[in-house]
This record gives structure tokens, sequence and C-alpha cells, in this order.
């Protein structure tokens, strides 16, 4: 339980403290049951949070907020005339606050807040809110999603969190009706539709997202959750099987499916140019999943605070990739920076006698001495996956890594065969010497588990990996 000084606690991360402001519980499952407790606790925001002051009254919290106390009244609750008075106050606290100097996601939830504002209340001020909302959602719209329908920021989390965005926004604009205009209700359903499809390429067999950029389970609602949503809003989802190879253009994903087997792999640029900070060194990696499990994954995200935990799992080194000369593929610093980061180049696919083949390659390493482009295969069958990994320039040193999921033990003497439940995996690795590390996997904020790495330093510029099941 919260004390009147948790609110702003300097002994605790940013992300915990803006997620006590958020208020994210009250349209939580199962809700209704903590009616009298989030009565209080609405009661006591408003009491311990003087306007202006502290970790709550920040754009970005104030955001979700104001959107999660309206849908709590339009659930069928009523606020106390103190805390409706607030929402006017935070309301045109953030109408001066706009985070245009962040864009992305944050602009767009600042956006979302200001309608939602403006829907509820009434009056000339309201009427103001309501027009700016709606005026940068329009703008925001056709900037942050992609072709394909996928977010510009490339987090399929980040993604998720804004089609369920787009998906309160339409229903707002049914308990309003013609609160947005028809021509952005009509852009909203055909991008939730894009959306919804993205997010199908993106998840794996068990239900969750990839782990690519800045992403992790239990914060965005998952893709059936999304789907049902969307459902009830005339969105009927699309239940066409996905093909074999799908790729995903405009974002920079291709997943591959055969036999047994689900491949999702990176052969994108980090992000927009101008907004890289949810951005991992992550080129040419790859999740892989068999039999509905995950087996090899990349290393997750467990934190936004600045320090070494934050810059290891944004580095190559947490990856399924090559880290050249200790370097990271992408310059990652602090918290949400990126300084050179790869290019995508030489990218396609295609399918060969019934194997799924995936080529790409990155100039991220041409800055080092080296001059190296690292250049990837993958070749997918209903039994194998073969890596092929091939260094040009003169790289001091190269590791390819391969990380497995936590529950993933050697079950022969040589180390070269993995189990974990009912799924085996045997590998073998030419061109490169390999050891076991023992290392962590972070798919939750505030999780680590422990997992097992395979490196696998290269004596030259050429390496296979290759991996089999039956």
């Amino acid at each position: 339980m919260l004390v009147a000084g948790d609110w702003n606690r300097a002994d605790w991360p940013k992300l915990w403290l803006y997620n006590a402001h958020y208020f994210d519980d009250l349209v939580a499952d199962e809700a209704p049951v903590r009616t009298r407790w989030h009565r209080d606790l609405i009661r006591r925001w408003v009491a311990e949070n003087a306007p202006g002051r502290g970790n709550g009254w920040e754009p970005y919290p104030s955001s979700l907020r104001i959107v999660n106390w309206v849908k709590w009244v339009l659930g069928g609750n009523k606020l106390e005339p103190t805390a409706v008075h607030s929402l006017a106050v935070q309301a045109r606290y953030l109408r001066q606050r706009l985070e245009i100097h962040l864009l992305g996601n944050h602009l767009w939830a600042n956006a979302k807040a200001l309608v939602f504002a403006g829907a509820f209340f009434e009056g000339d001020e309201a009427e103001a809110w309501l027009r700016k909302g709606t005026a940068l959602l329009e703008r925001e719209l056709v900037e942050q999603f992609l072709p394909d329908g996928g977010h510009f920021e490339r987090s399929p989390m980040y993604h998720s969190i804004l089609l369920e965005d787009v998906l309160d926004l339409l229903q707002l604009n049914r308990v309003y009706p013609g609160v947005l205009s028809s021509a952005l209700v009509a852009a909203l359903h055909t991008g939730a539709g894009s959306m919804l499809r993205w997010l199908r390429v993106m998840t794996h067999p068990d239900g969750d997202i990839a782990l690519f950029n800045d992403a992790a389970f239990g914060i965005a609602p998952s893709l059936v959750s999304l789907e049902a949503y969307a459902d009830g809003l005339g969105i009927s989802p699309d239940c066409t099987p996905l093909a074999s190879l799908e790729v995903l253009e405009a974002s920079g994903y291709v997943r591959m499916s055969k036999g047994p087997a689900v491949l999702i792999a990176d052969v994108g640029r980090v992000g927009p140019d101008y907004l890289p900070g949810h951005a991992h060194a992550d080129t040419l990696s790859f999740e892989l999943s068999l039999h509905g499990r995950r087996v090899l994954v990349n290393g997750g995200t467990s934190t936004y605070e600045t320090g070494p935990l934050r810059l290891r799992q944004r580095g190559t080194a947490m990856h399924n990739t090559v880290e050249v000369d200790g370097q990271d593929s992408s310059e990652v610093w602090g918290s949400f920076r990126v300084a050179r980061r790869a290019l995508p180049m030489n990218v396609r696919c295609f399918e060969d006698g019934g194997t799924l083949v995936l080529e790409g390659a990155h100039h991220g390493y041409a800055r080092l001495p080296g001059k190296v482009v690292h250049s990837r295969r993958w070749e997918l069958s209903a039994d194998g996956l073969a890596v092929v990994d091939v260094l040009s320039g003169k790289p001091r040193t190269a590791v390819g890594r391969f990380r497995f999921a936590p529950g993933f033990d050697t079950t022969s003497s040589a180390g070269n065969r993995v189990a974990g439940g009912d799924v085996h995996v045997a590998w073998q690795v030419s061109g490169a010497d390999t050891v076991w590390v023992p290392d962590a996997w972070y798919p939750r904020f505030g999780e680590e588990h422990p997992c097992r790495v395979l490196e696998c330093t290269m004596a030259a510029g050429h390496t296979t990996t290759e991996f089999s099941w039956t």
C-alpha cells in the first residue's frame, strides 16, 4: 500500500513511480471488486499530489491517468467533485506541456488524453482540447504507423500499447458519437486491422510478443485480448493463416514458419532516425520457437534506469547475432540514445526446394578499424536451421551468440544437445570455438531469469551454426 511519500520516493526507479501514477488498475481485470479502494486511491492522489509538483504531473503519466480516470467513469463509476476538478486541472496542465521534444508514443499518448478530456468535459476549453488532440492524432497517425501496419519505433510492446489506444479511440467515438471526424474514424478502423495483422506476425506460438528493441511481457495487452477488443468494435480479426514466409518490409521483420519451427528475425533499421530511444543494437538477431515453446530468445528488457544493466540489455551481446571487436552494432548509450547505427542492406527472402531462406547484411561495424560488414543467411527446414555468418573486412575478434530460453540444459557429455521439456535440439558449429556461458533473460520489468548462452568465437570470417530437431 502506498503511503503519502511513496508517490515521489527518491529510492524508487522512475518507471515504478510513473506506474504508481498511471492508475492502470482502474481498468484492469476484476477492477469492479476493487471499486472502493480505487475511489479512496483517487481521493488520496488528489490530496497528496499538488498541481504541477512531482512525477505524476509529468506529461506522460498525466496522459495515461487522464484516460484511465475517464474510462473508469464511463465504466459506471463516479468521480467525486474534487476529482472532477483535478481532472480538468490535469488536462489544462497537460495542454501546456505536450511532449513535442520527445514525439513518438509520448506525443501520441498526450493527444489521446486531450481527446478523452475534451469529450468528457463541456465548454470552450474542452472543445479546444479536443481540437488539438484530434489534430495531433491525425498528424501522428500518418507519421508513426508504417505501411505494413507496424509502429515506427519497431517495438512489439509499444506497438501493442498503441493498438489498444486506437481501439480505445474508436470505443470513445461510440460513447460520444461524432466526437471524432468520420475521416479519422475510418483511418483508425483501417489502421487497427493492419496493426492486428502486424502483431500476429510478431507473436510467438506461446501467445506473447517477440522481444525486439524495448519489449517486455505484461505491459501491453496480448494479441488475443486485442483481437477480442477489436471484434467487439466490429473489426473482425484476420483469421487467414499466416504464410510460411511473412515479410514486414517497412518494419524490417521477417517471420518464417516450417514444421514445428517459427523464426522471427530483425533485418531492419533500429527505428526512425530522429527517435531511436527504444532501440537495441539487435540488427540481424532472431528468436526461435519449436513446438510452441521458445528456444532461442533475445535478452529482453527489465529496466529503463540509466546504468550498466540498461546498457547491457540494449547491447549486441544480449541478442542472437554477432558482436565484433567487443562493440555494439549500433552505438547505444545513456538510457534512450543511439549514435551511429547499423543500416540493413541486401535483404531478400525466398523458398528453395522446401527450405526457407532469409539473407541480410549491415554495415554497423564499418566504423571500426577493420571496416567490417556482417552478412547472415538463415536456412529453415522442417527439421533444422542453419545460420551462416560472414564477416568481410578485418575484425580483431568476433563472437556469435545463441541465447537459450531458461529451462534448456545440455543432455550429452559433449554439450552439443539441449533439451527443455519435450523439445530437444542438437547443434554443431564450424569455423568457431564454442563455449557455454551462464547468463540471464529479462522477459519482464524487474525480473531476471538464469539461462545459458552458446558463444561462438569465430576463427576466421565465416561460421556456420546448425541446429536440428526431430
